[in-house]
């Protein structure tokens, strides 16, 4: 006598040294209350320690130092615990046998050590618990690309590929246009247009995630009429040489990454050599230039803006006018006057 096999849970799915796992309902989730890279990280890091009792009603307790990362502040911590905590999502269930959607918070009660080198407790809510112990899809996430990522329109077009880049019957997803900026976290009243969409968000994250991933994804604009309505999400594994050259991406400086991933190079030519400029050397020194905490302070302040963009376009304005005191100020100071002159 057969029995039909037992499908696979994504509890079931172990972490390992180089990858975590994401239910997949956390995956395609549309965020009401917009989050920023840096909390969808550390998200990440908090279901991962839960992993082995996530759908049970208990605690978790992790090292803060897990949690931050390069910085030596446990601010950058505590202001993304408390927006996972005051953020609500929405995601897509089933309800008695029919579509539905639940909205529930991504983090519970917590408590947080006050020491540099404490511990955070913390819970996961009792409706996100069931989620997790109903899924059976998953993402599962390669740590290092995780953190090389550097936007959460690129971390969550990563999550998105790598939720479905394993389905046999399926290499290709529509979506509204609507429903994409929902998934990708745009906040609301930001990039409401075609062009913007695609040029701030959907363009480098296509980018980024082509050069460090192990899939190929491109977005395809489906017209109704002359408007844009609908895109269509598609993706395939990269061959050997594909491959090969996203590792070897993975293994260069940030900005590196970046200027691979743009599939341009920068070179400096010396003064008299065709006519060019040198750049000052505080310029050319691009990747210890800025703190990542600059990087941090300049998405809260400008959502939607691509960040790297504008600093090449800061860097450009520099030129010749010496060196500054304080880049990380004079760069804000410079994002805010671009963000005025160029809305989104």
């Amino acid at each position: 006598m057969s029995s039909e096999a037992k499908p696979y849970r994504t509890l079931d799915a172990r972490p390992n040294a180089e990858s975590l796992i994401k239910p997949g309902e956390l995956v395609d989730l549309v965020e009401v209350t917009p989050l920023t890279l840096a909390d969808r990280r550390i998200y990440n890091q908090l279901l991962e320690n839960a992993w082995d009792a996530i759908d049970k009603p208990v605690t978790h307790v992790i090292p803060k130092s897990m949690l931050r990362g390069s910085h030596n502040s446990n601010d950058r911590v505590g202001e993304s615990i408390e927006r996972l905590m005051a953020a609500i999502v929405k995601i897509e269930v089933t309800w008695n046998g029919k579509p539905a959607i639940q909205r529930v918070q991504l983090l519970g009660g917590n408590i947080e050590s006050l020491r540099s080198d404490g511990l955070l407790e913390y819970e996961i809510p009792a409706r996100l618990r069931k989620i997790i112990h109903n899924s059976n899809v998953f993402a599962r996430l390669q740590r290092e690309v995780m953190f090389a990522l550097s936007s959460k329109y690129s971390l969550t077009l990563y999550e998105m590929v790598q939720k479905r880049g394993n389905l046999r019957w399926k290499s290709a997803e529509k979506f509204t246009l609507e429903a994409l900026r929902g998934v990708l976290g745009v906040p609301k009243g930001k990039l409401t247009s075609w062009s913007n969409l695609k040029l701030r968000a959907i363009e480098p994250a296509v980018t980024e995630v082509n050069a460090l991933s192990d899939y190929m994804v491109e977005i395809v604009p489906l017209k109704t009429g002359r408007s844009v309505t609908h895109v269509e999400l598609r993706w395939w594994r990269k061959d050997g040489e594909a491959s090969g050259k996203a590792e070897r991406a993975l293994s260069f400086s940030k900005v590196g990454r970046r200027a691979k991933a743009e599939g341009r190079t920068e070179t400096v030519q010396p003064a008299g050599q065709g006519g060019a400029k040198p750049r000052p050397d505080w310029l050319n020194k691009r990747g210890p230039s800025l703190r990542m905490e600059t990087y941090e302070t300049a998405r809260l302040r400008h959502p939607g803006y691509d960040i790297y963009y504008v600093e090449g376009e800061w860097r450009t304005w520099a030129e010749g006018k010496g060196e500054v005191e304080n880049p990380d100020r004079a760069f804000l100071a410079f994002f805010r006057k671009f963000a005025e002159a160029n809305p989104i």
